[in-house]
């Protein structure tokens, strides 16, 4: 699981802010926040524009440096105030009572500057690409020596002649992972699983999508007449009460209908909050495998207070072991009866995240009434 989150220069957070999901404060209650002694299941607050939507975006980035290309837009990545020329990202995870840290600099979404592996505090490799300078004396504690280094530093063109178009450097984790013959239990093959299964979701990006465009294979996915059901009683659980047909049209395309006298098209009937429901649903349970770890940003946009709170339960229940962080306006979730203090954070405009349980010289207790002591101010001078 991820212990631990570092960023520092990105975006709007110029200065170092970090995420400590081992920082629990040992309530009794709302156990089911908490797995193996990591924070599992966390709700971040801020205001418009603090940050909430970049702090997804990089907590994700391990996934585009191990598996997917560069993205070429012209996108900021840097912070405007900041005269540093990179980004730092640092991840530290255990996995079978080891640490494993991974930290890289980014110049921007395309440049890698450095990476580094410690396992166990042990420096497994380090790459300086702005410098050239290059350490993989440790590769043999994790029964890698065998990789051809020579190799990867030939795709990086080093010291060969100096490209006119220089390609993006390409991390050597993700190069190892590819090339080497890895064991079952190495802890890299465990990585690789946890961050392949990150994902975040947006539900506002999610609601501007097409549905057309998105839901030929979710269509497919409901065929299955058992899945069909899975989805109805899923929309019926969260509040909504429907019953859904899957009908194929003359053209052959299908179609997703409401079961009355009438049928009734799904997509141009269902309220933005069922659709944000639905889209959410097909996100995640078609995909046919358990997410690690889940960043759900303006989860609750769309929803009554009541049906968030049902998403947050069905998460809580369907992904105990998967760490989620949510991230809302709406105070009502802020609830000893649904989170606990720990688990609860305000993301400041000074690019500060601070826990409920660390923002009051008061002592917590389940009790207290977390909403009513925010609006009244208690926790301002961290927002």
């Amino acid at each position: 699981m991820l212990k631990k989150f570092v960023l520092k220069n990105y975006k709007n957070f110029k200065d170092e802010i970090s995420i400590n999901f081992k920082n629990t404060a040992g309530y009794q209650f709302s156990t089911d926040c908490i797995t193996d002694g990591i924070i599992s299941k966390m709700l971040i607050y801020g205001r418009n524009a603090t940050g909430k939507t970049n702090l997804g975006k990089a907590l994700i980035d391990i996934r585009v440096i191990m598996f997917s290309s560069p993205y070429m837009g012209e996108e900021e990545f840097l912070n405007a105030d900041s005269m540093e020329n990179s980004a730092m990202f640092s991840y530290e995870f255990e996995f079978d009572n080891r640490i494993l840290i991974y930290k890289y600099e980014r110049f921007s979404n395309q440049e890698l500057k450095s990476e580094e592996l410690i396992i166990d505090g042990n420096t497994i490799f380090k790459c300086n690409f702005e410098n050239g300078e290059f350490e993989f004396d440790n590769l043999h504690y994790i029964n890698a020596e065998t990789a051809n280094i020579q190799r990867y530093l030939q795709s990086l063109n080093i010291g060969g002649e100096v490209e006119e178009i220089q390609e993006p450097k390409l991390p050597f984790l993700r190069w190892l992972i590819s090339n080497v013959a890895l064991s079952n239990n190495s802890l890299l093959i465990k990585l690789s699983s946890y961050v392949r299964r990150m994902i975040r979701i947006t539900a506002v990006t999610g609601m501007l999508q097409r549905p057309r465009q998105l839901n030929e294979s979710f269509y497919e996915f409901l065929e299955n007449q058992n899945k069909l059901k899975d989805l109805e009683d899923f929309l019926n659980e969260m509040g909504v009460e429907c019953k859904l047909v899957l009908k194929k049209l003359p053209d052959g395309r299908k179609e997703l209908y409401f079961s009355h006298e009438k049928l009734v098209p799904f997509y141009e009937t269902a309220s933005s909050g069922t659709l944000a429901l639905v889209d959410l649903y097909r996100r995640l349970i078609p995909k046919g495998w358990e997410p690690s770890f889940i960043y759900l940003d303006e989860f609750d946009a769309f929803y009554h207070y009541e049906m968030a709170e049902k998403v947050i339960s069905f998460f809580k229940r369907k992904y105990p072991k998967c760490q989620i962080i949510m991230t809302s306006h709406n105070t009502n979730l802020m609830t000893n009866r649904l989170m606990r203090p720990d688990c609860l954070f305000i993301l400041s405009r000074s690019g500060t995240l601070t826990a409920l349980c660390n923002a009051t010289s008061r002592e917590l207790r389940e009790g207290h009434n977390l909403e009513k002591m925010y609006i009244s101010g208690e926790f301002e001078k961290y927002e």
